[in-house]
């Protein structure tokens, strides 16, 4: 009979030691790759793609200053400050707001005009969700608000995104989400003359927990970069997109069958599978089959960049371009309304001018532009402003 030999122990032992410095390699290399991730993310409650809702109810939100006396042919749209109460009404667990601008009660204005009632109401409607039991989440640009500070003591949480040092930007993004499946995007910022003095419009979209949660991740992306000054390198899933140009949600809205996506700006804006703002805006211009309408504060396809100390002014031809190609080699009838107020560039006209002229002297060729003014705006460049921006 022949027994083990001695060089056996020593081959298990070797055997264990090596699968022993294995598993330390493997959490070792675990560690470093969570700890490179630099945002999470928040909890999404249990909502995913295969349990959300998409079957939605979408209206049209907005405000019209009532000096303006515009021909509707008796349709009216839901009143902005009704839209927004009518999400804090069906609030049960979250509210959660993107805005630059926090001037609902006009703290600065004496004596306070009658006009930010509808602002002042708004405020304290925010300010009695904690004891409601939601929680309201703001992510806004400003550092140093009155109205933010006052929110904080009534329970907000407040984080604020430094867009000058991470993009040399500026935030205009304006969202709200309630419970994860009730949203609203649009022009108005938190701010009285978006309830009262501007034109503003948006959507109020309900029951959408789908198209929610894509722009849920877009509010915790912004949520995480509070008080950095830097873009991180790894994202977590959490801020990823789930639909865009690609890849676009299919859901009704109002019963009727139809395709959203979430897309955003500028490119270090956009995690994985994001759409970029400028690809979305190109892609509805070129499905364009007979006409486009567009509502914007400003025309100017400028970019200023800073070469060697310098800054350089260029055009920037993305979009103009587009709306060219669709002018001229599609006969696509095309509406330009721009806002004309106190920062209107004068080269704005130039490019107006330049477009204008595709048409002359040709056939099926329709462009034309406009421009909305208010004389109120002498006294107050922003009473009346069209401050809405949007495209049909």
């Amino acid at each position: 009979m022949v027994g083990p030999t001695s060089q056996e122990p020593l081959k298990t032992q070797q055997k264990c030691i090596a699968t022993l410095a294995l598993l330390c390699c493997f959490a070792v290399l675990m560690v470093l790759i969570f700890s490179s991730v630099d945002i999470w993310g928040d909890d999404e409650d249990g909502i995913t793609e295969d349990n959300c809702s998409r079957d939605c109810h979408i209206v049209l939100a907005e405000n019209i200053p009532e000096e303006f006396s515009l021909h509707t042919d008796g349709r009216h749209s839901l009143p902005l400050a009704v839209g927004f109460h009518s999400l804090l009404d069906q609030a049960k667990t979250s509210v959660q707001v993107v805005s630059s601008v926090w001037n609902l009660n006009s703290w600065g204005l004496d004596p306070v005009p009658s006009a930010a009632k509808q602002g002042q109401l708004l405020f304290r409607r925010l300010q009695s969700l904690r004891p409601r039991g939601v929680k309201l989440k703001i992510v806004s640009s400003w550092t140093n608000s009155t109205e933010l500070k006052a929110l904080e003591a009534h329970g907000a949480e407040v984080r604020s995104v430094n867009m000058t040092a991470l993009t040399r930007g500026g935030l205009h993004s304006s969202f709200w989400i309630v419970d994860r499946k009730h949203i609203y995007i649009g022009s108005a910022d938190m701010d009285w003359r978006s309830l009262s003095k501007r034109k503003e419009l948006g959507v109020v979209v309900y029951n959408c927990s789908c198209l929610a949660l894509d722009l849920h991740r877009v509010f915790s992306f912004y949520w995480q970069l509070h008080d950095r000054d830097y873009m991180p390198s790894i994202w977590s899933k959490r801020v990823t997109a789930l639909y865009g140009k690609h890849r676009a949600l299919e859901l009704q809205l109002n019963a009727t069958p139809a395709a959203a996506y979430v897309s955003a700006s500028p490119d270090l804006f956009c995690p994985k599978d994001r759409t970029r703002d400028v690809d979305a805006i190109s892609q509805v211009i070129q499905s364009a089959k007979t006409f486009i309408f567009i509502s914007v504060m400003d025309y100017l396809p400028l970019v200023r960049r800073s070469f060697r100390r310098t800054s350089v002014t260029r055009y920037w031809s993305t979009i103009d371009e587009v709306i060219r190609e669709a002018v001229v080699l599609r006969g696509v009838k095309v509406h330009l309304l721009i806002s004309f107020w106190r920062k209107t560039h004068p080269l704005t006209f130039n490019f107006v001018t330049s477009l204008k002229s595709l048409c002359m002297q040709q056939h099926n060729c329709s462009l034309e532009v406009k421009f909305f003014s208010h004389k109120g705006q002498k006294d107050d460049f922003q009473l009346g402003l069209n401050h809405n921006k949007y495209m049909v």
